[in-house]
């Protein structure tokens, strides 16, 4: 790629989100006159603001401004930064819930990149709706294009019973309608649209009907977060890529009784946290994934 981000800035982010990196574009898009063109964005996920565990993670108050300073530090600034859900920790009091996302909005919002994203996830919206979240951010579905790429974000936190509903499934049909058959889609959500273990709350309860709509469509491409570790699964032609976490690891799907937090292994610090590098290839319009090992430092 010939604006190719250096190795060495990638490992700054060790141990502190995902990184996406998209290029290697090549049809027009209905509706726009831009060609799809190379470029990347920087995908940061459940960074879990308020958690205080220091057996799960004893920097629990410095990974999120860590990854603010080592994004801000990349020689090639990505387009944008996009937040995929669990901007905070939950709790039940409502005043709690706001000072968190605030104190989330601030510390974000040293990042230097012209447009950052976000959405929520069920720590952020599902014990009101996501009434606290949008007073903060806006809208929990959205959709936006870049450079030729149609993005997508579902919302399948806010409805306490893990579903999308009728009417963002509908405003998703009417979405996709203004797209071709062939155009380049990616999809953001924070909870797995397929059922990855539906007894630790990995699935979304309608998100077999989400999938039928972008079944249609030959580029769809799903990126979430919610299982804190790197998962790979297809449904058909769709690709879905789990992002790790800021905060802690989980373990493997139904690897032990219950979902608890991996411990923080000192001698191995930042184990289970990482980045992820993806790059598309013109020829047949899909992406390639590198996942780094997490260093420490």
């Amino acid at each position: 790629m010939g604006n190719a981000i250096d190795r060495r800035e990638f490992f700054k982010l060790a141990g502190l989100g995902s990184v996406v990196l998209v290029s290697g574009c090549s049809n027009l898009m209905r509706g726009t006159n831009q060609a799809q063109q190379d470029f990347h964005f920087v995908q940061l996920s459940d960074t879990h603001w308020g958690f205080h565990d220091p057996a799960v993670n004893p920097d629990f108050g410095g990974t999120l401004p860590k990854a603010v300073a080592a994004v801000n530090s990349l020689s090639q600034q990505p387009d944008f930064v996009m937040f995929t859900g669990d901007l905070t920790h939950t709790t039940d009091d409502p005043a709690e819930r706001r000072r968190r996302l605030d104190e989330f909005r601030r510390i974000a919002s040293g990042l230097t990149v012209p447009v950052v994203h976000y959405m929520p996830g069920e720590h952020d919206a599902a014990l009101d709706n996501g009434k606290a979240y949008s007073e903060f951010f806006g809208a929990t579905h959205y959709s936006f294009d870049h450079k030729g790429v149609h993005f997508i974000v579902l919302d399948n936190v806010s409805d306490p019973t893990a579903a999308v509903g009728d009417p963002q499934l509908q405003w998703l049909k009417d979405d996709l309608a203004t797209q071709r058959p062939d155009s380049r889609i990616v999809v953001f959500t924070h909870r797995p649209l397929f059922d990855l273990y539906p007894r630790w709350d990995w699935a979304t309860r309608d998100g077999d009907r989400a999938i039928a709509l972008l079944m249609p469509y030959n580029n769809v491409t799903v990126f979430y977060g919610h299982i804190h570790q790197e998962n790979h699964h297809m449904t058909g032609h769709i690709a879905h890529h789990s992002a790790h976490s800021l905060m802690f690891a989980l373990p493997a799907p139904g690897s032990q009784p219950k979902r608890t937090p991996v411990a923080w292994d000192a001698s191995a610090p930042y184990r289970g946290l990482g980045y992820r590098r993806v790059r598309t290839e013109q020829a047949r319009a899909g992406y390639t994934l590198a996942e780094l090992p997490v260093v420490k430092g």
